[in-house]
């Protein structure tokens, strides 16, 4: 129990014309760092004219699996914990979560205006001759009423129904492997092409995803020494 006044006493005050104190928080910062850090790999492709003889699909595939990256690591964050205890990684999982949607937002920008020039005519002929970008559309949608229903006014306003909306994360998990697997140029069958890092990240979905089981997720705890 917190037994900390919130009226600080005299003695606590700044002294007229002292600076404030700043508290850096390394974690938020790592986590802030992590976030951008596809931007700035991207901005040093860009700037070293690595892009490409197709800049804009070199672009759009960037953004993409950086947000299937993102995604993955909100997805990580209740392992983790159960893992290594870390008790303080939790509060960072919406804004993990918030890069992961904002990836994908600049991703599909990146195809709708960048690519097609907002043809929504040729966006949806290719939707039919392509359903990946139908898959990839179904998980970009569930990320979007996520982030929009992240913040607390959203979590007082829809109650219990709340953790239950955002367990749909699991199903846009599933949807974005699957979107990644079917755009990129392989073969399932025979491991050919560029199927290995989709299959892979499908892989590691869905070892985060037994780790949340109940029995499994105790034992996982119960490997954790007691602390001190």
């Amino acid at each position: 129990m917190d037994t900390t006044s919130p009226i600080s006493p005299p003695s606590a005050s700044p002294r007229v014309g002292s600076l404030p104190k700043i508290k850096l928080d390394g974690l938020r910062i790592g986590i802030h760092l992590t976030g951008l850090l596809s931007l700035f790999q991207l901005g040093f492709i860009w700037l070293n004219r690595g892009l490409t003889a197709n800049p804009i699909q070199f672009i759009e595939q960037h953004l993409g699996r950086s947000a299937v990256y993102m995604l993955v690591l909100t997805l990580a964050v209740t392992p983790l914990v159960t893992l290594t205890g870390w008790r303080t990684l939790p509060k960072h999982r919406r804004t993990l979560g918030l890069y992961a949607f904002f990836y994908f937002l600049l991703h599909f920008l990146t195809f709708a205006v960048l690519d097609y020039g907002l043809d929504w005519r040729e966006i949806l002929r290719l939707s039919v001759e392509k359903p990946f970008i139908v898959v990839g559309l179904l998980s970009g949608s569930i990320l979007l009423l996520l982030a929009i229903t992240s913040f607390k006014f959203w979590m007082k306003r829809l109650g219990k129904n709340w953790k239950n909306l955002h367990k749909t994360v699991y199903l846009a998990d599933g949807l974005v492997i699957l979107h990644y697997a079917w755009a990129v140029k392989g073969s399932l069958t025979s491991l050919s092409g560029n199927i290995l890092q989709p299959l892979l990240m499908g892989l590691l979905v869905t070892l985060l995803l037994i780790l949340r089981i109940p029995p499994i997720r105790r034992w996982a705890a119960s490997l954790r020494q007691p602390a001190g």
